[in-house]
């Protein structure tokens, strides 16, 4: 399955400035589109549940490459077991630099493991990003110092996936952790979590975020000034975030003329 819309290095170099707790947000707000039926939705799961930093410190983005794990049986096994070509090693060959390769995995089994220290490996050629992932990992820090590879999983294993999972499908849609991954969906992951962002959407939520980081802090100067309880400004409001605006072109205007 091929990304529904490519996000360009230069929108994933964006997010790495932010915080997953601000595209959270982003993205929950983000207007829905088409029909009355599909804006009765909205795109509040967005964030993957019981999926932790395994590499806590540091900021993950990346775009999403997609692999499903399903419960083993032996016949299934025949499809599966492939060598080079069984579907995790089809799904690692497709991350390349700037991609995340992001595992359903039933986090419901919690000994089962998706990846160990020789499967990674192929990750770490192709230069990818991190692995995501409900489920198990196992040879963690062998994976972290070896490779360098950022890693969200459910938990640390030293079981492998049999006899509770079986890899199965490669880039097509998943379910982790609760949320719903597309092939080439941004991935943001921090100490607080990781987020889902859709591809079709990356462009106009991180042009929120950059606002919203900005407003913010137009915010807190305001607060700090009249030593206010942080409700008279926050959440911040489209009344306050129009001050903002007006604000941002004055001063803007003033540092064209030099006169500030």
């Amino acid at each position: 399955m091929e990304p529904r819309v490519y996000v360009s290095d230069e929108i994933l170099e964006r997010f790495r400035r932010v915080t997953s707790a601000t595209v959270y947000s982003a993205v929950w707000r983000h207007p829905v589109e088409g029909s009355e039926w599909f804006a009765s939705a909205n795109w509040q799961r967005c964030l993957m549940k019981n999926v932790l930093p395994m590499t806590p410190g540091k900021t993950m983005v990346g775009r999403a490459r997609t692999l499903r794990f399903v419960p083993p049986r032996p016949d299934l096994l025949e499809i599966t077991r492939q060598g080079e070509n069984s579907p995790e090693y089809i799904a690692m060959g497709t991350c390349g630099p700037g991609d995340v390769l992001v595992v359903e995995a039933h986090a419901a089994e919690p000994e089962a493991n998706i990846v160990g220290n020789m499967k990674a490996r192929q990750l770490w050629h192709n230069g990818a990003v991190g692995i995501v992932t409900d489920g198990g990992i196992r040879d963690l820090d062998m994976i972290v110092e070896d490779y360098g590879l950022q890693i969200f999983a459910g938990n640390r294993s030293p079981a492998g996936n049999l006899p509770w999972i079986e890899a199965y499908e490669a880039n097509g849609a998943v379910n982790c952790g609760g949320a719903l991954v597309f092939p080439g969906d941004v991935i943001v992951g921090d100490g607080d979590g990781v987020v889902v962002v859709p591809c079709q959407l990356a462009e106009g939520v991180i042009d929120w975020i950059e606002e919203q980081d900005k407003a913010e802090e137009f915010v807190i100067g305001l607060i700090d000034a009249e030593k206010a309880p942080p409700g008279r400004y926050y959440p911040i409001s489209e009344e306050t975030k129009e001050r903002y605006r007006r604000w941002a072109a004055d001063h803007d205007g003033a540092q064209e003329q030099g006169t500030c």
